[in-house]
């Protein structure tokens, strides 16, 4: 049984990976700052018949990943995955952001990822394990009012191709780039903006959280093991019809 660490894993595409590696038999680390959401995933889980627990998890504070490594450590649950999902973003162009807000959003979306491998590195490097970072189709594609979170997220396509090769060959890295998808960041848009994400992706839909996640555990396993560096669309065609 593999253990698989899952950031922001409270809702959305992070909570969409636990149930889907849970259920395919992985012990699941359901991380996330909002501690009461990462609890009510786990304990579905568990109701489910898998093995998850709920753990906090503020990804853009050192001693929160050095607590987590503790507590992993002394239960022998050692992360043979991680998925890195957490991401904060607030809206505004650059000058009107203050440095706490871009500090934050890049310190949560990306430099996430280097504490994750900084924790981390020894039990994936022993466990010939592999990391998967969700970036998004805002690191290739441009939208107003998005600076922070445009450069983390194309950060991170970069610092992915890094990592696959500073840890190969024992760790496998690669990065998903999801377009439009249904979660709860929509939940305060209208029709119009709804209907507007649907008519940009070329299937003419948003996409699931489900959808998402199925490509994130298919580059986790066997399946992806000659597949490392590697950054995946999954956007409906998006980029293709926007022309990126």
């Amino acid at each position: 049984m593999r253990t698989v660490l899952i950031t922001g894993a409270g809702h959305g595409i992070g909570a969409a990976c636990a149930r889907m590696f849970a259920a395919a038999g992985d012990d699941v680390v359901v991380s996330d700052i909002d501690t009461a959401a990462a609890v009510a995933i786990a304990e579905e889980i568990r109701a489910a018949g898998g093995s998850a627990t709920g753990n906090f998890l503020d990804v853009s504070d050192p001693a929160a990943w050095q607590a987590l490594s503790r507590e992993l450590r002394c239960a022998a649950r050692l992360p043979t995955v991680i998925v890195n999902n957490a991401f904060f973003d607030v809206a505004g162009v650059a000058h009107e952001q203050s440095e706490d807000n871009w500090s934050k959003q890049l310190s949560v979306t990306l430099s996430s990822v280097y504490r994750a491998m900084h924790t981390f590195h020894d039990t994936l490097t022993a466990a010939h394990g592999n990391m998967v970072n969700v970036s998004s189709v805002h690191g290739v594609l441009a939208w107003t009012e998005q600076p922070a979170y445009a450069a983390a997220k194309g950060g991170l396509i970069s610092l992915t191709r890094q990592l696959s090769v500073d840890y190969a060959p024992h760790v496998r890295v690669n990065v998903v780039l999801p377009g439009s998808i249904q979660t709860r960041q929509w939940d305060h848009q209208g029709a119009a903006e709804l209907e507007l994400a649907a008519r940009q992706a070329t299937l003419q839909r948003l996409g699931t959280p489900e959808e998402v996640a199925s490509v994130i555990q298919f580059l986790a396993g066997d399946g992806a093991s000659y597949i490392t560096g590697a950054s995946l669309l999954v956007d409906g065609g998006m980029t293709t019809t926007l022309g990126a």
